[in-house]
């Protein structure tokens, strides 16, 4: 569990950290306390009298979670550094988020206990977690959040059949490899999966340009995208895949149509190769339609100019596209702010997404984690539809298509 230490210094970074330690340990640790109601003592001339109660509903089943999360809490005596306050904060966000989802799930009727423990943001500590009996003897795992910390953790839990949830990494499962991982962001090849399917369905290109920029990583999204293309298309769609220098497209030029659409894919995330890449295809544009597809990380790109990726009609998947204009988005931010008196960051609204989800398959399963590739949820971050893949566990692969008109990223419908 999370311990505090006795003395606690200021601050330089965020002071709510200060109360981290006391603010878990009372939230989250502590059972629910309950008014007991004491019947007043009748006259003797009552006592006589035999009144049967109807027998009372069996309280609910207590569900148990087990959270481990990066607080590193042992930096609140010695200073946080700018790495470990950055781990802490996202860390406390998703945790309020969670807990906000569980207190409106209570309302109504379910029963949880909710234990934290600080991994400290160490593979090591994460391991060594996988030993204690209160965590392996929980109803779900949520956690630890980085990828090392969990491959560390489920290692040692290979034959536990606890459901272990991913909660904000879109790691490959593949690289951790447990059957019972539950991995919530949708990793990197399913935003390669659905820009593939909507280039087939809507587009159906002849040719597709691949610009790369020589570094390997852009096969993480090549290759995927690739292979569901070819499948979907049976082969009929031609891949052209170029190394691009300097930006110069010359090469590309007498393939290109002047009255359809040529279609582009550019996986890189590095500034740099962007940037120049980026102006010289938006040069083709005044002879060439052009329509661009991107990584998902482009969207958190202040280097990208909205008025050259909206000339190039570019589209990328998010799994992050929150309708602040929402009833249920309205609600939550009122009950946020109302808890826990600050603005909700994007780890918080994961949070009370995953908290909502989880709980309620909880509490209808009496304290078991099952049937979800049956059960699709609409969050406020995302939506979950979960498939289920051997030796890697379940895996939500929903992705929104987005494009950018009026200057803004905007859904497509």
């Amino acid at each position: 569990m999370i311990s505090v230490r006795n003395r606690l210094p200021q601050l330089s970074g965020n002071k709510r950290l200060i109360f981290l330690g006391i603010a878990i340990l009372v939230a989250a640790c502590s059972p629910k306390v309950r008014p007991v109601v004491v019947a007043p003592v009748k006259p003797e001339s009552e006592k006589s009298i035999v009144k049967v109660e109807p027998p009372k509903p069996a309280p609910p089943r207590q569900s148990t979670i087990a959270m481990l999360l990066p607080f590193t809490l042992d930096h609140l005596s010695s200073g946080y550094t700018d790495v470990s306050l950055k781990q802490a904060n996202i860390a406390l966000d998703y945790y309020q988020g969670f807990k906000l989802a569980l207190d409106s799930l209570t309302a109504l009727g379910y029963n949880y206990k909710l234990q934290v423990y600080d991994t400290k943001g160490l593979a090591s500590q994460a391991h060594a977690f996988a030993y204690n009996p209160q965590v392996r003897a929980s109803d779900l795992i949520v956690g630890p959040i980085f990828p090392d910390d969990l491959k560390a953790f489920t290692g040692v839990l290979a034959g536990s059949r606890k459901p272990i949830v991913s909660p904000l990494s879109p790691a490959a499962p593949a690289t951790i490899a447990s059957q019972n991982l539950i991995t919530v962001i949708p990793p990197l090849e399913y935003h390669a999966w659905i820009t593939a399917k909507y280039i087939h369905t809507r587009l159906n290109p002849q040719k597709i340009f691949i610009l790369k920029s020589g570094y390997s990583e852009d096969n993480d999204y090549i290759v995927p995208f690739k292979n569901t293309m070819d499948s979907l298309s049976k082969g009929r769609t031609t891949i052209i895949q170029t190394v691009i220098v300097r930006g110069k497209l010359t090469a590309l030029v007498p393939q290109l149509s002047a009255s359809s659409p040529n279609i582009f894919l550019i996986s890189s995330t590095n500034q740099a190769f962007l940037t120049v890449t980026m102006h010289s295809l938006d040069s083709l544009t005044r002879k060439y339609p052009v329509i661009l597809f991107g990584h998902p990380s482009w969207e958190k790109f202040s280097f990208l100019h909205a008025d050259i990726l909206q000339r190039l009609r570019t589209h990328i998947t998010s799994t992050d596209q929150i309708d602040y204009k929402a009833a249920a988005t309205i609600d939550f931010l009122h009950s946020y702010r109302k808890a826990f008196h600050i603005e909700p960051s994007e780890y918080a609204i994961k949070g009370f997404d995953e908290g909502l989800y989880f709980g309620k398959l909880l509490g209808a399963n009496k304290g078991e984690v099952k049937n979800l590739t049956d059960n699709d949820f609409k969050g406020l971050h995302n939506n979950f539809h979960f498939i289920k893949k051997a030796g890697v566990g379940y895996i939500n692969t929903h992705v929104n298509m987005m494009d950018y008109r009026y200057y803004e990223l905007r859904k497509v419908e």
